[in-house]
């Protein structure tokens, strides 16, 4: 996803279907993420979704 010098998707779109994937994997995963402060996750946690998140990219980009 390209990004320009202050962080923030090009593509607005893009923003909300990460979002979205992002609870859907925490959910399917049994990771209460929640909207706004989640500092109570652990780094595992986080690293779990953040990792599977790169897993379904991949996957959708090679047609899986």
């Amino acid at each position: 996803m390209a990004r320009n010098s202050s962080n923030r998707a090009n593509v607005p779109e893009a923003k909300e279907w990460l979002n979205q994937m992002k609870y859907e994997i925490a959910n399917e995963q049994g990771i209460n993420l929640k909207e706004g402060y989640n500092g109570d996750l652990t780094a595992k946690e986080n690293g779990t979704v953040g990792g599977y998140m790169v897993k379904r990219m991949i996957e959708q980009y090679q047609g899986k």
